[in-house]
């Protein structure tokens, strides 16, 4: 046999032994797609994820899903959506009227992330065509609620809202996260100096950008660099303000507002 026909032989077996890995890998795929089919992700147990999501529903979309039904057949040309988590949701339970004796719209989420407010923003705030929004994030994302993510890539998720917002005509005003000596639920993490860190980041952007920075946290923090208690929260919690210290953050952001 010549050598011409003998490289045609081994080439030709190459090409099978090629196919037949690809078909191999292509089936194996196949498999561990079958394993993880819709059905299967519906009937399996439900997974508790902060900020009231699921496995289905990471960001918790579905949380004013009915409201903004209603809110969107509403013009509004004064609308304010705040976007938030837990700080801001909390704000309608210690001073609802708020946000009903205003054009404002609560948004907030306990327990959310920076990045899982980031999915719903055009659901939440963008698509409610507001003339502005307040966001309010950073703490939980210190905490680690939905896994270790750095002080820059927070800062960037804030960042990518605003910039979502500018990009659809509406004014932006970025908060400051609150000050907080520990997370009760998260502790040890040594929140204070990262707050100062994410903070510092915050407040260059928008003087960059011409953006508002609503600093709540020069007003409201202690000599720990913590929330002051008692005076703007208690001392079983830390982290989320009573009706003294929201009273404090509304004027402050009424003041912004009006700027």
């Amino acid at each position: 046999m010549d050598s011409f026909k003998i490289k045609k032989m081994r080439t030709t077996k190459i090409i099978i032994t090629s196919v037949f890995t690809l078909l191999t890998l292509v089936m194996n795929a196949q498999e561990l797609i079958q394993a993880g089919k819709y059905d299967d992700l519906m009937s399996a147990p439900e997974i508790a994820i902060a900020g009231g999501g699921t496995l289905m529903d990471w960001a918790n979309m579905k949380f004013y899903k009915d409201r903004n039904k209603k809110l969107k057949k509403i013009a509004d040309p004064n609308r304010v959506v705040f976007m938030g988590n837990s700080i801001t949701q909390g704000w309608s339970h210690f001073n609802a009227r708020f946000f009903s004796d205003n054009p404002f719209v609560n948004s907030g989420i306990g327990g959310q992330t920076s990045p899982q407010m980031l999915v719903r923003f055009r659901a939440d705030v963008i698509n409610l065509n507001p003339k502005a929004v307040v966001i309010m994030a950073g703490t939980n994302d210190i905490a680690g609620n939905t896994g270790l993510i750095s002080i820059e890539n927070t800062a960037e998720n804030i960042f990518s809202m605003a910039e979502i917002a500018m990009t659809n005509n509406i004014a932006v005003y970025i908060c400051s996260t609150l000050p907080a000596i520990d997370f009760l639920w998260s502790p040890g993490l040594e929140p204070a100096s990262k707050i100062v860190k994410l903070n510092t980041i915050l407040k260059s952007y928008c003087k960059e950008n011409g953006l508002t920075y609503v600093d709540y946290y020069a007003a409201m923090v202690d000599a720990d660099g913590g929330l002051k208690v008692p005076e703007y929260t208690a001392a079983n919690d830390l982290v989320h303000p009573n009706l003294e210290g929201y009273k404090v953050m509304e004027e402050i952001i009424l003041a912004s507002l009006k700027r």
